[in-house]
């Protein structure tokens, strides 16, 4: 009699054939899908395209930290803008900080004992005092700009070419606290030390919202 063979099985090629058409399949789909896709724009280096690694900010223990990609592109005019709202926002956050520990030690202006501190005083606060404060926020608001610029930077005065040397220098050739006689990396330390208390403070007012929250 003639020997009998052991069956043949086709499982394992049936299960590497529907592997490889589900591949093809995924690989079909995937090549439409580039065939419509926008082609890629070849970026070259221009002007506006800098490093910005280097920057005032970029630094320990974070380094260049943009998450966001708000300056991926490298724009150095946009980041420059950037940078100056975050310098204002960290000097409000500072005088915010030091404006709640001073009424929260209990230091108040005449006719204001009662007002209590923190944010419960926004509730207590008289109409005319809102009036006032709303007043010096604007005159501080206007005084706290290049004047050479014009203020809000709309270009329109005859004065000269402005002497400030980066976005918020408003000493507006007045004030100056020997400012000028500082070597180029003592002003880039000041100047860090400025943007870090001012990171801190806006953390620092941010936590004490929260705690009374």
């Amino acid at each position: 009699p003639r020997p009998r063979l052991p069956p043949i099985s086709f499982c394992p090629f049936n299960q590497n054939y529907t592997i490889m058409m589900k591949l093809a399949v995924i690989a079909a789909l995937a090549g439409s899908a580039a065939a419509f896709a926008p082609a890629p724009v070849t970026q070259t280096k221009t002007a506006l395209s800098a490093d910005l690694s280097n920057e005032l900010g970029a630094q320990a223990p974070l380094g260049f930290f943009d998450p966001l990609g708000c300056v991926a592109d490298g724009d150095k005019e946009n980041f420059d803008r950037l940078r100056w709202v975050e310098l204002k926002h960290g000097r409000i956050a500072m005088l915010a900080v030091v404006g709640y520990l001073t009424t929260y030690a209990g230091v108040r202006f005449p006719g204001a004992e009662d007002i209590p501190s923190g944010f419960a005083a926004l509730d207590a606060i008289p109409g005319m005092v809102w009036a006032q404060m709303i007043a010096t926020w604007t005159m501080m608001e206007a005084a706290n700009q290049d004047q050479y610029a014009a203020p809000w930077g709309l270009n329109m005065n005859s004065l000269d070419d402005s002497p400030a040397e980066f976005k918020g220098d408003f000493r507006n050739g007045f004030l100056d606290f020997g400012w000028d006689k500082f070597s180029d990396d003592a002003k880039m330390r000041k100047r860090a030390i400025e943007l870090n208390n001012g990171r801190a403070a806006q953390m620092g007012i941010l936590g004490l919202m929260v705690h009374e929250k």
